[in-house]
Order: structure tokens, then sequence, then C-alpha cells
């Protein structure tokens, strides 16, 4: 099989090479090494930092020997915070556990460091005590740590990876790595899973902003860069005192989905495989990362959990990985033949840990234990997982270390949020920031003149740090959350009242004396994975409240700056058309003061640091080109990867853009409220007591109700709640302010959604909506249950039942019901489809 001259050059920094070309004998030093022989040659066995040790295999076989079968299942185990007790780790000694984004220690979203360092202390001695399970090997904590310490708060939060790629800095990448493991060490916790290392190529998909770029070879370099400062390097040694053990992911191939779809099928041909979605293990592995997630997604249809010629074959027999391969939530269980509580094929597959995020962990550890029983998962595959787990733990010191309250950085002051860390965080932001647009050298901007600071992105932390912030979907913040952080209103302010310029502040856009400059900081909702994923990549399609706002400006020939704060390349002909200079921000976490060190000059009008972001990814010049990258064919992007203007740059941007959107689309059918999140406007709350209580996390408990995530098709997709008195308790789908839904209700829709009893059959069940003058009315859904299953049911309901005003509607879903009632909700939403075959019919 030929190389190709794109892999070569990947290549060379990274496996045992003398030379790259086209012969049959160079192909075979690449692949040296015991792996299948139906593994193509351009899988290279990779030249790993960290080896083998002699006397690291002795204390792994020493330690293996002396365990019982359910001391060796144990460790594969993986549960989550929420799902287990002090007394559970004692009882069962779990290999490892995590915490899922939004998930803290004693559901407290305000937890201190110190709360999480006694959760880990707890966890930990009870992992060591032998008195119940005969076992003292320490679990191991992991966390999604993806840009800075991103569950804690206070703790610095990075420019998400797409913004690090637009700087195209690997040291800057190293130093962000290095700081977040130390805020990490601070929180007792051993163990991250970062870096993402996914090549996104269809931009719709939800987790575009963790991606370094569309370019393999960036990601290969970042990989390898982040891997080291997350474990050490060759010079400074490996797992030392302010050192965590990493997590290369998803393995592989999540950025390359059919439609960018999460979790979806990767259709392409192996060598692609290799070339475009595997550089990241490349450069990661060949730095020795000791751990590896699996992917959600399928390569041709089979999933990666299930996958053993990719997970065996090509990733630990050919490319030489000797760490673990972890899970990732409850993935599992979409294996073919598979459930959550038992997969024995993802273990044979070559799957060395299961992360099983729900209370499905005690099923499976007894399945998974019977299976190695009856030979089902052979004794030798299980005791190969643990060898590599016990190898992990002994690499990373997690025998020798003392316990994670008595740990360096435990007992050091100051560590989460240092102001060190977030140095180097606004350094990523100033080298992340792309400029688009600088018609007439309107920047930089003098700080002595006058600013209107417009839209609902200045000053809001929580939504220029994006997704996996504080919660998993990144919402449910504000800036109080972020004690330390700074919003980008609030480093323009500084730097403006400083030189004696003016400065106001209003999202609207509202002013009374004319300003000089209007800066306008707009973009994308926070979202996380799959709850990101988009039809097109058409900005504020069908909305345009932004386009409005900067339309008005243009229209008072007021000079406007955008600052556009996004996970993605998007199409915004229409917003760059309406603006005189364009920046693109992407999400830059907690330092939001990096913005103004660019695009304010100091006194005098000089620079005082240029742009030196480059697009990471290539931008679209319509709103049906999601499927856009460097290497195509017929390469047409409005800007190409690594565009970037910097003050020396004279270029102009006509504001004569194309706005006009082709209609690729069928009639829009329905309208979500809930999938898979609260969709927005819309939040999920309770109210009890006429007091309203928003979810800001994974779970919400009241006196009266309680609700919390859970898995129905993927991870935390629907969710589960449960009336704990008979005060009459409402969930509640609401929005901050009244909608108008008038255009939807002309159409005769109905209200549909999904409902699975986990009780007995209630008295009382009733849906509601809520406008803004308080007309409501229930409607009982008893009559609808199948009684004789525990299935899901979906139920319809008329919108003429809730004789609501549809010109304000504050909450479109409102579910009621008495004590004891435990029921499990997803995929509301609005159907424009014919009321007529709603299940619940209301005739006027």
């Amino acid at each position: 099989m030929k190389i190709s001259p794109l892999h070569c050059a990947l290549l060379a920094s990274f496996v045992a090479l003398t030379a790259c070309n086209q012969s049959t004998e160079n192909e075979a030093k690449i692949t040296s090494g015991q792996s299948s022989s139906k593994v193509p040659d351009f899988w290279p066995k990779l030249d790993i930092q960290i080896k083998p040790n002699a006397a690291v295999e002795e204390q792994v076989a020493k330690l293996l020997s002396a365990m019982t079968l359910e001391q060796k299942v144990a460790q594969t185990i993986q549960p989550e915070i929420r799902d287990i007790t002090v007394e559970d780790m004692r009882r069962y000694g779990f290999g490892s556990y995590l915490n899922g984004g939004g998930a803290f220690p004693n559901n407290d979203k305000h937890a201190t460091p110190q709360d999480w360092i006694a959760h880990a202390q707890s966890m930990y001695l009870a992992s060591i005590d032998d008195s119940l399970d005969g076992s003292t090997i320490p679990t191991m904590w992991g966390t999604d740590a993806v840009h800075g310490h991103n569950n804690v708060i206070g703790a610095t939060l990075f420019p998400h990876n797409i913004g690090l790629g637009a700087a195209h800095n690997p040291s800057l990448i190293k130093q962000v790595a290095k700081a977040t493991a130390q805020e990490v060490m601070a929180t007792g916790i051993d163990w991250i899973f970062a870096p993402t290392v996914a090549t996104v190529q269809d931009d719709r998909w939800g987790r575009t902003y963790e991606s370094y770029s569309e370019d393999p070879a960036l990601i290969r370099e970042y990989s390898h860069a982040f891997v080291e400062g997350l474990q050490g390097d060759p010079v400074s040694g490996y797992f030392k005192d302010d050192n965590v053990i990493s997590t290369v992911k998803h393995f592989v191939g999540d950025g390359g989905t059919e439609n960018g779809d999460d979790q979806g099928n990767n259709l392409s041909s192996e060598q692609q495989l290799f070339e475009r979605h595997a550089q990241g293990y490349v450069g990661g592995l060949s730095a020795g990362a000791q751990s590896v997630m699996a992917s959600f997604n399928s390569w041709h249809g089979e999933k990666v959990h299930g996958h053993h010629y990719l997970l065996t074959e090509v990733l630990k027999e050919r490319m030489g990985f000797d760490g673990f391969v972890v899970g990732d939530w409850n993935g599992h269980g979409q294996v073919a033949g598979c459930s959550n509580e038992s997969c024995p094929q993802a273990m044979n597959a070559g799957l060395d840990i299961y992360m099983v995020a729900t209370p499905a962990w005690k099923p499976l550890l007894e399945n998974t234990l019977a299976q190695v029983k009856a030979g089902i998962i052979p004794l030798s595959r299980l005791d190969d997982a643990v060898s590599r787990i016990l190898r992990v733990k002994v690499r990373a010191g997690l025998f020798t270390k003392p316990a994670p309250a008595e740990r360096t950085y435990a007992n050091t002051p100051n560590v989460i949020g240092n102001p060190a860390h977030r140095a180097i965080a606004r350094q990523a932001v100033r080298e992340s920031l792309v400029l688009l647009k600088n018609n007439q050298q309107l920047l930089p901007l003098n700080p002595t003149r006058s600013f209107l600071i417009a839209g609902d992105g200045a000053d809001n932390i929580g939504k220029q740090s994006g997704g996996w912030t504080i919660t998993w979907q990144g919402t449910g913040n504000n800036n109080a959350d972020f004690p330390g952080g700074q919003s980008i209103y609030a480093g323009i302010k500084d730097r403006v009242l400083a030189a004696g310029g003016k400065i106001v502040l209003s999202e609207q856009g509202e002013y009374t004396e004319r300003p000089d400059v209007a800066i306008v900081v707009f973009g994308e909702e926070p979202y996380a994975e799959g709850n990101g994923d988009i039809g097109n990549l058409d900005y504020q399609r069908g909305v345009n409240n932004d386009l409005v706002l900067l339309k008005k400006l243009q229209a008072a020939g007021i000079p406007v700056v955008s600052i556009f704060l996004s996970g993605r390349p998007m199409w915004v002909n229409p917003e760059l058309n309406a603006s005189d200079a364009f920046v693109a921000a992407w999400l830059p976490g907690s330092e939001g003061e990096g913005v103004a060190d660019v695009i304010m000059a100091d006194e005098s009008g000089a620079v005082r640091n240029d742009f030196m972001g480059r697009l990471p990814f290539s931008w679209p010049i319509n709103p049906n080109q999601s499927l856009l990258n460097f290497y195509d064919e017929d390469y047409q992007p409005l800007f190409k990867l690594g565009y970037g203007l910097t003050y020396t740059t004279a270029t102009e941007l006509a504001n004569d853009l194309n706005e006009v959107v082709a209609d690729d689309s069928q009639e829009m059918t329905e309208r979500a409220i809930f999938d898979r999140r609260a969709i927005a406007p819309w939040f999920v709350a309770t109210i009890s007591d006429e007091k309203v209580k928003q979810m800001n996390s994974n779970t919400l408990i009241t006196p009266s109700l309680s609700i919390r995530t859970q898995d129905r098709r993927v991870q935390e997709d629907s969710l589960q709640i449960n009336w704990l008195d008979d005060s009459q308790a409402k969930f509640i789908l609401q929005g901050t302010f009244p909608r108008d839904l008038r255009a939807l209700s002309a159409s005769k829709p109905s209200l549909q959604f999904d409902i699975k009893l986990l009780s007995s059959l209630p008295s009382n069940l009733t849906v509601s909506m809520e406008c803004a003058e308080q007309c409501k009315k229930s409607v009982s859904v008893l009559e609808q249950f199948n009684v004789d299953t525990t299935d899901w049911q979906t139920i319809s309901i008329d919108w003429q039942c809730f004789d609501v005003d549809f010109a304000a509607i504050s909450a479109p879903f409102i579910l009621q019901a008495n004590q004891g009632v435990k029921v499990a909700i997803s995929d509301v939403k609005i159907s424009t489809q014919s009321s007529e075959n709603a299940t619940i019919q209301c005739k006027q």
C-alpha cells in the first residue's frame, strides 16, 4: 500500500523511521512491531516517550496476582459521583470514578475547593480501606477539565480549543495544560479527560469548538504539547506533584460523522481515518498519554466502543499504546446487543474501563463478573485490562503519593484562579482573536473617545465562556459565578476610564449622547455536545435580533465594531456588511480583558497588541457550506484557513457580501422546547409556593420536587421528575420574557412530549401553559397512559385545549402531579402538523 505525501509529512516527527518515501521497504520500517497483519502499513508503530519499565511491570504483575476476580472487575467500573457513596467505594473498591459536566460534591454548584478536596479524600481513603473488599488499591478521580478546571467556581477558564487553535502556538498550549493541571490537583483530582483531538469536517457539529482546527497537522502538534503540559516531559520528568493523567479523546473519527451528527457515523476510508482523524493520537500518544477515551461515533456503522479492530489491533497492537482505554458516558450501551447494564462486547473489543455514569453501575459490575466467570469475557482479557489500569496508576505515582488532602497543591493557597494562570489565559485570549474586517483602519480604538457597548454578550462571562462552563451546557450561570473573572465590557471599561474616555453599557444599544464608536458583542448561546448540532451555519437563523441592532447603529452613522462569540465559523455575511470592523473572538473564557488588550490602543492611539490569531477553520461563503475543508478539490470559502488581518494590513472588505439564503429546507414542522436540554429561550425550573427555582446544574432538589438528568438515547437527554410532597409543585419549562408564538398557533399545532412513568399511576397529572396575563388552563393526561407498559409513551395535546394568549407565552410546558409520582420526560415540542392527529383534542 502506498503512503501518501500528506501523512508522510504528518508522521515525520513522531514515528520511528529514517525516511519517508513510497517504497515497500520503508513502509515496513514504519510499521515494525507486533500487530495484526491486516492492519494497513500507514498505521504507525509509535515512538512513545514513556517507555516500558521492568520494575513497573513487576509491581503490576505482583498486584494482579493477589487480586480476586471481584477486585479485578471493580477496577474496570467507573461510576459517577452522583450515583455512589463513600460506603459504595469502601464496599466495591472502584478503580476510578468521575464527575460529569455540572456534577459537584454534595450536588452543590458552589462547592469550594475544600469541598472538592474533602470528597476526594473520603473516596481515596475508602478505596484503600480493605475492611470490606480486601483491596488497598487507590482509586482515581477523572474530570472534564476541557478549558481549565471548568466545573469549579473561581477557576481560570481558558479559551475553548477552537480559540487556542487560532493562536497557532504549541508552547502556549503547554502552559495552558500546566496551569490546568495545577488547579485540578488543588481539588484532589488525579486525571483529566483532555485533550480533545477531533478533526472537525462539518462545522454543524455541536462539538466543533472542542477541536483545535480542521488541520490535522496542528492538532497533532497541540496534542503532543498538551499531554506534556499535563503529564510532564523528558526534561522535567513525568508525574511530579503538579502533573495529572491525560486522556486523548475521542478515538477515533468523532469529527467526521455524516452531517456533523453528534455520535453519528463516520464513513471515511481507513486511510482518511488515519490521515485526517488520527493525527491527534500520533502526537498525544507519542508524548506518553496514559489513557484514550473511546468515541461515541460509529465507523461504517459499527460503534467504536465495540470495535475490536480499532481499539485492539490498531491502537494497542500496531500503535503500541500500553495505557488503558476508557469509555465515554455509557457509550458501551450503544454497542449492538448491549445495554448500559451489560456489555461484554465492549471489553472483548478492547475497552478497559466502563464509564457507567448512572445507577446502572451495579448491574454492570454484577453482569461483568458473571460474564468473566462464564468465560464470555476471557480471564486473559480482564487481566490485560486490569494490568493496563494498574500500570497507569503505578506510573502516575498513585501508590506512593499521599492522600489528596495532603498533596502539595491541596495545601497551597490561591491555586484556583491563580493570577499567573489568569495571565496565561489572558495571553491566550489576545492570541486567539482573528480580525476579519477592519475598514478604514477603525481598529485599534483610542480609549480617550466615547463608546457605546451593546449586545447580550458584552457583560456576560457565561456566554463568552460557552459550554462546559460550571454546568455541562454552560447555561444557568451569571457573572457572580465567576469570581476573579472579567467580562469583555469590564475589560474595555477599565481601559477607557483609565484614559479619561467615556463608556455606556446598553444591551439594546440605547444612548442619550451619541458615541464615537459602538462595540457590539454578540454570538451563539452556550451549548455542549449534541445539543449544539445545527441544520446549517446561518447565524440566528430566522431571528436576526443582533443584525437588527447592528443595522440600527449603522443607520445612525455610528462606526460599529462587532465582537463575535461562537464555537464555530458561521455564515454572518449580513452582520459583516453591517459592521465596520469584525473580530472572531470564539469563546474566550473568564479573562475578557484580553479582548481590550488588542482592540484598544494606548492614549496616544498607538497599537498596544496587534492581532495574532489566524483562522483555524475555513469560513463559509454561504450557510450551507458546513462541509468545508482546506483539502477539498473545490475549495471556495469566504475566508481561507489561516486568514487573519493585522494592524499593518490595509485590506478593505466591501459591504456587499451576498445576504441571500438559498432555501435548502422543507417547511418547518416543529419547534423544540426540550430536546436533550431546554432550548433557548426556555429553561427548566420548579415553582412551589409561588417561588421559582431555576435548574442550573444536572440536579435540582427542593423540598417539594426533585429533578435530575438521565439517559434515554444518549447522555443526559431526558429529565427525571419526582414529586416529594403534596404541595402541587410545578415542573416548568419557561422563558425570562413572554414569547410571541402566534405564527405557530396559526397552523393549528399540538404540544407533544414523551413521558415514562417511573412510579405507580398518579391520581393527578396535568399539563398546562402560562401567558403574560396569567391565562392558563390545565389538561389532564391520565387517560392517555397505557398502564400495561413501562415504556416511553408519546402524548400530544391540541393547542386549543390551553386557552392562552399566543402573543405572550411565558411557559409552554408545565407539569403537575401528586406526591409520590415519578416520571421521566423528553422531546417536548410544538408540532405544527394538524392538531387533528393529537391524542387529546379540544374543539372550539
